[in-house]
């Protein structure tokens, strides 16, 4: 046993108790991050047993990563050192949901799906339809900055996160923001944490601002031969009086991933046939109102489609729609999970709506000249989701993932966009560019990790630059 591993299981059972430690090597390998395993893991129950532990750690040189669900632990480079997986699972009640003020209070390692329940029963919702919607905490989701369908119309979490409560990497127990929708004197600090994959902060509650569900929704689906044709139809519906609540653009090879095996598992519901046509792009509009708004989408959507070339038109009800839906929101898990592809690595591109087309193209160019196959989403926004599937996981198929990715990354570089790769092999983090280059800023980033983190116990080279 290591020196950590011995002060590990002499302090912790005194904060936490001695069965809410765990040092068994088959049960830490639930926390792997990024192929790394910890020392030990241990499950507080309260906010103040959370502050014990990271107070402990600063004072004896330990690292910790906060967890919850374990979904997003992937995500990033792999931590420096990794002595204590902080599992966040027992925070795990609603402190105060006021319907009639639209908020609500949790602690992080609440499972979304039992907020979403929660709400449901008064007809209100978060727009926080997450990939791995059935397994992750509130915690994770926020913590990894993974975005909605949704972001479409309502925004990312940084637009309905309301206040947090947090420990800093000295134990400091620390508040930001509030409960309820009114301004709060003081910076926003909590908005940090968002997407930070706990470098910063071991979050242990989170205010939302939430919203009432829609009287009805709907969909529609417009397939066409072209890429081309596909970013058209986004951009005219930009233009147009419409309001979608959802955008989204698919690839060809999609058609294929949302009919797999893999797919079955993930989305409920089987997927409606002919939705998404093989070898052809697709664009997916959302949309929500009463019955003759749903009406008015549906008669404008179809001209604007036919307009442009469209080969199949689909109109999705609500037997149809949410099995569609749900695959859209798990297009990252069930592209990582092809049988086909034991290396499937995606990056994250962010860019103008405007640039689409370009970089749409120079993926695809990207791809295909590495002979590598793919499929991506592209959100209306401008975020897309591109998937490089390998069909082996060996140096030829990473040497020819790193050609291709390196290729976007300099032709995202020269538009100013942003790309990053959330996803891949374990193995090939340290040869692949996971993080964009440096920004002018770094250094602020920096000064922002010290002065939240002075030594470096919260998640050590998780994040950009190796903070």
């Amino acid at each position: 046993m290591s020196t950590a591993s011995k002060t590990l299981s002499t302090r912790l059972p005194d904060i936490v108790g001695a069965s809410q430690v765990i040092q068994e090597p088959h049960q830490l390998s639930a926390y792997e991050a990024a192929g790394k395993i910890p020392g030990a893991a241990v499950r507080p129950g309260t906010k103040e047993e959370v502050a014990e532990i990271i107070k402990f750690a600063a004072a004896d040189g330990l690292t910790v990563v906060p967890c919850g669900a374990g979904t997003k632990l992937d995500m990033g480079l792999p931590p420096q050192r990794y002595d204590l997986a902080l599992d966040l699972t027992r925070l795990n009640r609603i402190i105060a949901y006021d319907p009639a003020d639209l908020t609500l209070a949790v602690e992080t390692g609440l499972p979304l799906r039992n907020v979403v329940s929660a709400l449901a029963e008064h007809r209100q919702f978060l727009p926080l339809l997450v990939p791995y919607f059935g397994q992750t905490t509130m915690g994770g989701t926020i913590a990894a900055g993974v975005d909605s369908p949704l972001r479409q119309f309502y925004g990312t979490a940084r637009d309905y996160v309301l206040g947090m409560e947090f420990v800093t990497g000295d134990g400091t127990l620390a508040k930001s923001g509030g409960r309820v929708v009114k301004n709060v004197s003081g910076y926003d600090l909590h908005k940090l944490m968002i997407g930070s994959l706990g470098t910063l902060g071991v979050i242990v509650q989170i205010n939302f601002k939430t919203f009432p569900a829609p009287v009805a929704t709907g969909g529609f689906v417009a397939n066409f031969e072209k890429m081309e044709q596909a970013v058209e139809m986004r951009h005219h519906v930009a233009q147009s009086p419409l309001t979608p609540i959802t955008t989204e653009i698919f690839s060809p090879r999609v058609a294929e991933l949302f009919s797999s095996e893999a797919a079955s598992r993930l989305a409920s519901g089987a997927m409606p046939p002919d939705v998404i046509a093989p070898n052809h792009w697709a664009t997916t509009i959302g949309y929500a109102g009463n019955e003759k708004v749903l009406a008015r989408y549906e008669g404008d959507l179809r001209k604007i489609a036919g307009q442009l070339g469209a080969t199949n038109l689909v109109v999705l009800d609500d037997i149809t729609r949410p099995p569609a839906f749900s695959r859209k929101r798990e297009f990252v898990p069930i592209a990582l999970s092809q049988e086909t592809s034991p290396a499937t690595t995606i990056l994250k591109i962010s860019v103008l709506p405007t640039l689409l087309k370009d970089v749409l193209a120079k993926a695809q160019e990207s791809a295909e000249g590495n002979r590598l196959n793919w499929g991506l989403m592209a959100r209306g926004v401008g975020v897309i989701y591109f998937a490089l599937l390998p069909e082996k996981r060996d140096e030829d198929a990473r040497r020819r993932v790193a050609q291709a990715t390196e290729q976007i990354f300099g032709a995202c570089s020269g538009w100013g966009a942003n790309a990053l790769i959330p996803w891949c092999p374990s193995e090939w983090k340290g040869s692949l560019k996971i993080w964009s280059p440096d920004r002018a800023d770094f250094s602020l980033m920096q000064n922002v990790k010290k002065a939240f983190d002075p030594q470096g116990v919260l998640s050590p080279g998780r994040f950009a630059g190796g903070i």
